[in-house]
């Protein structure tokens, strides 16, 4: 049963008991917390107070959405201390730069699985431009060259992408429906609803399904797209 939530960079804006509340409002049953601004990097406290905040409003962390860029010589203990703290079960890390060397990205990748495993918690490549997972076919490729078993991978849609090949990696999804792949045009979830059911019907196996960036960041466009996504559940 893949379970719905919120990715809380969404609403950059709003403090973590803000967006807990949402959520909650939302009927939705998980929240993946950015480490950018709801959950910095290495702050310990700031993530034991996120973590309690969030299992006491009955919800799950579904993952700790950090901005680690494997490859590029970032510290990754911070990372994994706010994680552990947190209580995530995954870290999503992004594949490097462009321009960061292939074997670096192959190596640091193997390290922080390693490491992250002692934990008990999964890495999972953010699917994004400009890095290493930017298609179907480069996610493939990095995700066998690294050949670990706690390195998996999200998926969202992008154009030209498919989600079948990256089942046996797959993690979760970042939901979310634009105009012809266009950042600046948001679009209802609605409007994309025959796309989405067929993702789901294809990614049964996924852990998460999490709304990210909605129409003009309001939350009342939250709240429709995540009925939106609870009925395509």
């Amino acid at each position: 049963m893949i379970v719905p939530g919120l990715v809380s960079i969404t609403f950059r804006k709003l403090a973590p008991r803000e967006i807990v509340d949402l959520v909650v409002q939302a009927k939705l049953d998980a929240i993946e917390w950015g480490g950018d601004i709801h959950v910095p990097h290495g702050d310990i406290v700031r993530a034991n107070e996120v973590g309690q905040l969030t299992r006491d409003a009955g919800l799950a962390v579904a993952a700790y959405g950090s901005y680690y860029r494997v490859g590029t010589g970032q510290e990754f203990e911070p990372v994994l201390a706010a994680a552990r703290e947190l209580g995530a079960p995954t870290i999503r890390v992004w594949a490097g730069n462009a321009d960061t060397p292939w074997a670096a990205v192959v190596e640091d990748s193997r390290r922080i699985a390693d490491v992250a495993d002692w934990a008990g918690i999964r890495i999972a490549y953010e699917y994004h431009g400009g890095t290493h997972t930017e298609t179907t076919e480069s996610t493939l490729k990095l995700l066998r060259a690294v050949n670990h078993p706690n390195v998996f991978t999200l998926w969202q849609p992008r154009p030209g992408a498919t989600l079948t090949p990256l089942l046996p990696w797959l993690n979760h999804l970042h939901v979310f429906h634009w105009a012809a792949g266009n950042f600046n045009d948001r679009r209802p979830l609605a409007e994309g609803a025959a796309e989405w059911r067929e993702y789901f019907q294809v990614a049964a196996a996924a852990r998460f399904a999490l709304l990210e960036y909605v129409r003009g960041d309001e939350p009342a466009q939250f709240l429709a797209d995540a009925a939106t996504l609870r009925s395509l559940l």
